[in-house]
Formats: C-alpha cells, structure tokens, sequence
C-alpha cells in the first residue's frame, strides 16, 4: 500500500529523488574521532533518501549524504522488519523484564542464545552501560555517526508512518504494542556494540548476569542464581558457521576472480540479515547484507571488491582466576595490592503475572580485567567462593574498529586496499574474511582481527589448576592467574589494540587457484599451501581432524578446475551432498543389513534403554537407503534415515568407527572407512534410528522436501540440504526432532542465509543473491515468502547492481522520503 501524503514533516514523495542533495565528509581520518562530530545530528536541511526496490523487494537506497544514506536504510529495515526490531531494541535496553516477565525467555535464537529475559536485562545493563556506548560513538568516524543518526530517524519515521496509519495495515503483530517505541542513536550504538560480543562475553550472559559474592546472594530480594549450562553460541563447535570459497583466476579461467559466499546463520531473531545497496554518489556504492539495526554493510561487495566471512576458530576471550583479599570478597590481589572491585547496581522493572510492575536490583561487580563471571555452571567448585573468584575479558569489548573497517571496505578500490585496511585495523571481531577483486588474480583468506595475545610462556606459567582442568570444556582459552600482572595479555610491536596479537603475526593467505574456510581453523585455507606456526589461540594446525563439510568444500573447490563459472559454482552451492553419505554408505549398509533384525537396547541420542529390546525389521530401510542417491535434495528419497542413521553412528569415538584414523598428512582424506569391530554398536545407531522414522509418521522414503520444509502464511516451502554433522555443504537444518513435526525450519534454525556468487566481468559486477528465508518478518508482507519460493526452486537472484540494471528491473518501484527539523 502506498503511504498518503502526511502533515508536520515534508511528506512522502512517490517520485525518484530529482537532485541529490550535496554529499558530507567521507571518511577522511581514518583514526578514531576525538568526539562526537558535531555534523552528525540531522542538520538543518534534515534527510532525504529514495527506496528503490527491485525483485524480491530488495531495497536500494541512494541519497546525497551519510545521514540520508542511514536514513533510509533505517525506514526500509522497519518497513520490512519492524516487530523483530522492536523486541531486539527491547534486549539490547535491558528492558525485556518490563514487558514480558522475568522468567520468560527470548523468543528467538541469537548469538546470545535464548536466556531468560531477567538475565539478558542484567546483561545488557552492565556490558553496554552509558560509558561503553559513549567510547562507541566516539570512536567512530564522522561518516558512520552520520549514518547512526539517520538510521535512528528513519526507523523512527516509519514508525510514525505506522502509528498514523499512513504506512497501511502492515506488521498487525506489534504495531499496537507499548514496547514498539522510537529510537535513539544511543539504541543504534548499543546494538553495533553488541555485535562485538558474540564470541566472548554473549556466550557467558547468563554466568556474568548471575555471579555475586558468596555472603550477599544476587540480588536484593533474595533471589537465587540459575546458571545455565555453557554452550557456546559462536564459536563453539557445533554453532553456527559458514562456506566461502574465493576462486582466483587459474579457477575461473578468465580475467575476473569469484567469490562463493555462503553464511550459515540465524533464521530469526535480530542477529538475522537484511540484504539492501546503499548509495552515496561519489563517496559510497555497496550492496550486500548487515544484520537487523546495523547502519552498515557487513557482507558484501562494490564496483571492485567482494568479501564474506565464516565463524573463526579463534578463542576472543580469555578468564583471569582472581585471589581475594582475605576477608573481603569483593576485593582481589594484584602483585600483592588489594584492588577493588567496581560495583554496579542495577534496578529493573519486571511485569508480573498479574500485570503489575515490580523492581529487582542486583549488584553486578567488574574487574580491571571484565566483568565478574559464576562458572559454576561448568563445575559447583568454580563458583565466587571467598578466596576465589573470576572474571572474563573479552578483547572485542574494547574494539571500536570493527564497523569503520566494514564501511572502508566498501568503498574500496581495490583488493589491496581491502588487505590493507583489515591490517591496519585489525578488528573484525570474531569471522574470516575472504576476499575478491578487479583485476587481482587471486583470492584472500584471512583471520586478521583482534584476537587476544598470550604467548606460550605465559600459557606455561599463568594458567592456573583450574585453568587446566577446565581445558576440556574451553579449549585452547587462556586461564590465567589474575593477581600477577605477568599474565596480563601482551602486546605486539605492530598491535592495535592493547592485548592484542599484531596483524603480522595473524594468517592469511593469497593463491590464483582458491581459498576456502568452512569453519575449521585458519590450517588449510589451501591444503597446497597449509598455514603453520601462528599462536595457538587461532586454532589447531595439523592436530584435529577436519569436518566433513570442510573436506567436501575442498574437494568441490578443487575439482572446479578451470571451470569455476557463475553456473557451476550456482549448481555446487545448491547440490546437497551429504559427504559422511559418499564416503561411508556402502560399508555401513554392509554390516547392519545383514542381519534383517536388530533387537535394539536403546538410543543412543537420547540416552533412553529399552527393557525389553524392541525388534526392528531393516529389510525396507536398507533397499531405500540403497537406492538414495546421497543428497539432501528436496526431491531425494531417503535422506532422513541416513540422518537419523549417523547421527547416532558418529557419536562413536573416532578410534572405535574409522578403519583409518585422521593423518595430517592426508587431512582432506582422512579419517576414512569403518571398523568391523563397529558393527554390533552401527546395528544398534542403524535399528535406533529406524525406530526413530517410524515413530515420526514419515515414510522411509518420503521425499526430502515433505520432511525438511518452512512455513510462510500456512504453506510448507520444500527444502533441500541438511546439517553439518552429516556433511552437507548445503547447510539448512533443523534443530526439530523427526518425531516431532519433521525437520521444521520454523522455530530456530540455522542454515544458508545470504548468499552471494560475485566477480567483476569488465564494465560492471555480476551478483546471484538469495536470502533464503526472505526480506520480512511481517506475514502481510508480498516480501515474506517470495525470496524462500525462490531458493526452493533454485532460482538465484541476479541482483541488479548498476543505475541501469536498478531501473530496468522488473521489480522496480521508487519512494522517495524527506524530513526536516521543525
């Protein structure tokens, strides 16, 4: 629906923008701004911006300055996604409690998990309090406050738009709710800050919300702490990931590089991308995807470069062990001087069942090293006791770098000067990057970002007894002794950030044939050219076995040859291969088919015995089985048993399963074969999972697409791919049990999200986009299933890129929307 002309503000205009207004400052200084720039509040001429939308309803956004810029990014991110939005501002406040309840949990997965909303208030009150959004905006440059600003105020125009019911009938699931309120740039910040966090501090939210000195409990009504088990959201290893392949030229066999981008992320929630081109003539040209609430393109490319990232390896974090002054719980040692902690209490507003608000206030303590940290989720002995507690440092809590490299990435020229502002930097958070660019024969692989710098002496000499026994549950995390400052994180003659490894010491790697990453470590972004000898915090080199989706991605990558085209690489990304399938099908139907009846003892994944064993007839499961043809296509038959199958299988030990055991000498092709000693426990894996397919209702051979589907508006979309474990590369997968409504993409999964196949054939740029669970939350929305439709059939975007290309879009359609300072 078209909005009607609106009173107070210059209306709507539903013409294009005739004459762009003159552009602000660019990002001339590249260091961090010593204040606000004053130019960054919405100046007397106020904002304007056009929304073009081509297919999809993808929005390209062009406007004469920065502001203008941020401004409409932030109405078309409303427009498309407002009630996500809302509830994400909501977490980021510290206000969830107010409106939801304490005990009450997010309603979509993120980096941060789903905790209870109490815990997420207390959280975000301390980690992202009035001085870190501050130190936030003032690091950035004048360029990027700009853009801040505007977001806020087109986000805020929306809104008023809605309320007035000038934007229509849209968004009917919160428009009308007190929670859905106006923003500030203080919000924007807070969001971006955020951001930083997903691999350190947001994965212990709940332990730093609940840690409180052992005499005072957690708060000042008695309540008790209710630690939740770590797990850790990004970074982990089973979180969520990524593929990204960049092709150099020996790959292609022309004169452009391509790159494969391929995000397994979020599907809901605010941590979700929102795929747009922003447009600044002569200062800014870039389209690609941000996450909800970020003024700025996080995976994308320009007239010249192409980037997207994967999950790293590398540990963010570290925990400082700290000796308490005797008789003071609040106060620790430090080279044999009592420091004190910093308390901060806090007050929250939380809604009771009977609707009436009630306050909770917890004093929440920080260390010089972070804040204070209750493991006692990982073991009751390593809980704030009165000689020992602990806190967690999270090197990205003071990197204010990371959105200032993103916005000079895209405005880059080159390749090389990509490189050189990731070096410069150092700050992307917690992602590889790779890379492509115009008239660079080869493709980048990095994991230059910050990243904490302990060097092996220390690891020696400072990780404490718990240190090492939690080395199992945190691998490769330094646990350091905190009352020494010896063991404080180093610094690096070229470091950017105090603490941090220096970009020299950090891997990367350029080839002319590929450089891929899929989640393992940095160690073979070639396997022709393995990359060794950098600290042990980025990851193991040589010493683990890979994933089975990294194998695959490298074998895909080297059998491209010289025929990495748009096509072939369209046709790869999509095909589904379950690779644990290729490679062990035939010996595991061997050995359990031979006995036509398996008396099952119990499931291993559930951990359930039956007493007395339940019989299962294999006969039917095997010939299926036999005749699948090893994808997770939407039309392939028999992909679920083999998942349930190995699901089970490969919770063996890796010496108890493989006949040959994983050689780094031979990383892509090992492990690889089974035991026969294996065969009574593959029976029991084969006979559970069989047990499994039956109790779901689904026919053993039911196509892929009836069991692994979404819902947009009460229709199932049919799907293809599956999940890691099995190795698909076509990652799509569900977090929903077979038995319980199939493999359903609706609650919160993970999977392909934005996808990109770019390279620069002389002229222009050639893009094929999805974003695969499409552009909006908002049922009412043409916009909410039309994108999935589409990679459900395979049909890849040709994203228009050009002024030309955006007008002769089938799809097109212009809004042009100004606002003024009364």
């Amino acid at each position: 629906m078209r909005p009607k002309l609106q009173g107070g503000l210059v209306p709507l205009l539903l013409v294009p923008v005739v004459t762009a207004l003159a552009a602000c400052a660019g990002i001339a200084d590249r260091s961090a701004s010593s204040a606000v720039d004053p130019q960054a509040s919405q100046s007397r001429a106020g904002y304007q911006a056009e929304i073009r939308r081509t297919a999809m309803g993808v929005p390209h956004i062009k406007a004469g300055d920065w502001g203008g810029a941020g401004y409409g990014y932030g109405y078309s991110q409303a427009q498309d996604d407002l009630c996500t939005m809302a509830d994400g501002f909501l977490t980021y406040r510290g206000e969830r409690s107010e409106f939801f309840g304490a005990e009450a949990r997010l309603p979509a997965a993120s980096t941060i998990g789903q905790p209870t909303n109490i815990d997420s208030d207390f959280f975000h009150r301390q980690v992202i309090g009035a001085d870190v959004v501050d130190a936030m905006a003032r690091a950035q440059p004048p360029a990027i406050q700009r853009m801040v600003e505007g977001f806020a105020a087109g986000y805020n125009r929306y809104l008023r738009d809605l309320k007035a019911g000038v934007a229509g009938s849209a968004h009917a699931a919160c428009r009308n709710e007190a929670w859905v309120r106006p923003v500030s740039a203080t919000d924007i910040y807070r969001r971006m800050y955020a951001t930083n966090l997903a691999a350190g501090y947001s994965n212990f939210l709940s332990n730093i919300a609940n840690a409180a000195p052992p005499a005072g409990g957690v708060s000042s009504n008695g309540a008790q702490p209710q630690p939740q088990q770590l797990a850790l959201q990004v970074g982990g290893t089973a979180g969520v990931g990524s593929n990204v392949i960049g092709f150099g030229t020996a790959s292609t066999g022309d004169s452009s590089p391509l790159l494969l981008g391929n995000p397994h992320w979020y599907w809901r929630g605010p941590d979700r991308f929102y795929q747009a081109q922003l447009t600044i003539p002569g200062e800014l040209n870039v389209s690609g995807t941000s996450f909800l609430g970020i003024p700025v393109i996080l995976i994308g490319f320009n007239d010249n470069v192409a980037w997207s990232h994967t999950v790293s390896a590398a540990r963010r974090f570290g925990i400082y062990q700290l000796q308490l002054a005797p008789g003071d719980a609040t106060s620790y040692m430090r080279d044999g001087r009592s420091v004190k902690m910093r308390p901060s209490t806090i007050t929250v507003k939380v809604k009771g069942a009977d609707g009436t608000t009630r306050q909770l206030t917890r004093t929440l303590y920080a260390s010089e090293y972070g804040p204070l940290v209750n493991l006692g989720a990982i073991d009751p002995a390593l809980a704030w006791s009165r000689s020992t507690a602990f806190a967690i440092r999270d090197i990205n809590a003071g990197n204010y770098r990371t959105f200032r490299t993103w916005l000079r990435w895209a405005q880059a020229k080159s390749l090389d000067e990509l490189i050189a502002a990731q070096r410069e930097e150092a700050a992307i958070p917690w992602v590889n990057t790779v890379a492509v660019g115009r008239g660079s024969a080869k493709a980048w692989y990095a994991d230059i970002g910050a990243v904490p710098n302990v060097s092996p002496e220390q690891v020696a000499s400072c990780t404490t007894p718990a240190g090492k026994a939690m080395a199992a549950v945190l691998p490769r995390v330094p646990v350091f002794d905190g009352s020494r400052s010896a063991c404080d994180w180093q610094s690096d003659a070229d470091s950017v950030q105090k603490g941090a490894v220096g970009p020299s010491r950090m891997p990367s790697l350029l080839r002319d044939d590929y450089v891929a990453n899929m989640n393992d470590s940095y160690w073979l972004a070639n396997p022709k050219a393995p990359l060794e000898g950098y600290p042990a915090i980025f990851g193991p080199a040589g010493s683990d076995a890979q994933t089975f989706r990294t194998r695959l991605g490298h074998l895909i990558a080297q059998g491209a040859g010289r025929g990495a085209t748009v096509d072939a690489v369209e046709r790869i990304a999509l095909a589904s291969r379950a690779y644990t399938a290729e490679l062990f099908k035939g010996p595991a139907l061997d050995m359990v088919c031979g006995v036509p009846r398996i008396e099952v003892k119990g499931d291993a994944q559930t951990g359930e015995a039956f007493s007395p064993p339940r019989g299962v007839d294999t006969a039917s499961a095997c010939a299926v089985l036999k005749a699948w043809n090893n994808t997770g296509a939407a039309t392939a038959r028999g992909a679920h048993v083999w998942d349930e199958f190995w699901a089970r299988a490969s919770r063996l030990p890796a010496d108890r399963l493989y006949a040959v055991p994983f050689d780094a000498a031979d990383p892509i092709g090992t492990p690889r074969g089974l035991k026969p000693s294996a065969a009574d426990e593959l029976r029991q894996a084969f006979g559970a999972a069989v047990l499994r397919v039956q109790a779901s209702g689904y026919a053993l051979d039911a196509p892929r697409g009836e069991i692994l589907f979404v819902t947009r508006n009460g229709r199932r979309i049919a799907l293809s791919g599956g999940c890691d474990t099995q190795g698909y590369f076509t990652v799509v997968c569900s977090e929903n049990r077979l038995d319980k409504g199939g493999y359903t993409m609706d609650e919160n999964p993970n999977g392909n999200s934005y996808m990109q196949i770019v390279r620069f054939p002389p002229g222009g740029v050639e893009a094929h986009t999805f974003l695969t669970y499409s552009l909006s939350d908002d049922p009412a929305s043409p916009h909410h299933a039309d994108y999935t439709r589409a990679y459900s059939a395979g049909n890849w975007l040709r994203m228009p890129f050009s002024e030309a290309e955006i007008a002769a879009d089938a799809g097109y359609s212009s809004l042009t929307i100004r606002e003024q300072r009364e």
